[in-house]
């Protein structure tokens, strides 16, 4: 099973930047797909982005598409998310997901982060 660990939340104003990193340890990182949820109060968890076992294909949710971006480096078992152009409605706890597929869906996702909060002020 693999262990999932999120860092880099924090408090950001609107039109900022901040990049989230999610370490793994344990299983085979390489061969799972990777993605970002993400939970506002009083919301459910929503999908946000993934990115395939090899880096070479990702998904984005609309409402991030062309503002944030979901990478992975296989050698240092990590995953980011890059987050440009932020909004207030971005304000979420944001966790990271190994598993495998339909991106878009929790129940593909066998590992779970404890998630890291960012607030985005106006």
């Amino acid at each position: 099973q693999a262990q999932l660990v999120e860092s880099g939340g924090g408090l950001v104003q609107a039109g900022g930047s901040r990049r989230l990193s999610c370490a793994a340890s344990g299983g085979t990182f390489s061969s799972y797909a990777m993605a970002w949820f993400r939970q506002a109060p009083g919301k459910e968890r929503e999908f946000v982005a993934a990115i395939s076992w090899s880096g070479s294909s990702t998904t984005y949710a609309d409402s991030v598409k062309g503002r944030f971006t979901i990478s992975r480096d296989n050698a240092k078992k990590t995953v980011y998310l890059q987050m440009n152009s932020l909004k207030p409605e971005d304000t979420a706890v944001y966790y990271c997901a190994a598993g495998g597929g339909i991106v878009v869906l929790i129940a593909s996702y066998t590992a779970w982060g404890q998630g890291t909060q960012v607030t985005v002020s106006s």
